[in-house]
């Protein structure tokens, strides 16, 4: 599947995203993270670690314990909830980031085959 057929505001997003490769996703115009039920970040775009500068795939860590994020604790309840509730589907809008605290963001969080969640960030 090319990333031309993975639109952010598809319906079915983590199905596009689990039939895609990581090239595809590395190539995205949004970042695409992959969280287990814990938290434990399992995959990290090339996409998301260019646009939030934080460099590195933080692959093996949980993305709460080393967000930057001011509201990572909102952020964290929202998503962690979402796991729990077994079948995620929401969006919201978040500001700041690493590069830019000031910056306006979609996210989207669908549930994962995996058990947890695919997070998409969409940068403005």
């Amino acid at each position: 599947m090319s990333h031309a057929a993975i639109n952010f505001d598809a319906p079915d997003l983590a199905v596009r995203i689990e039939n895609s490769s990581q090239s595809d996703l590395d190539n995205l115009p949004f970042g695409v993270i992959l969280l287990d039920r814990e938290g434990v970040v399992r995959f990290y775009s090339a996409t998301e670690a260019r646009l939030s500068g934080y460099g590195n795939a933080p692959l093996g860590h949980n993305l709460f314990d080393i967000s930057s994020c001011a509201n990572r604790e909102v952020l964290r309840e929202r998503v962690m909830h979402a796991i729990e509730e077994g079948s995620a589907d929401l969006e919201f809008a978040w500001f700041g980031d690493p590069t830019d605290p000031r910056r306006e963001m979609r996210i989207r969080v669908q549930s994962a085959r995996s058990g947890g969640v695919w997070l998409c960030i969409e940068r403005d």
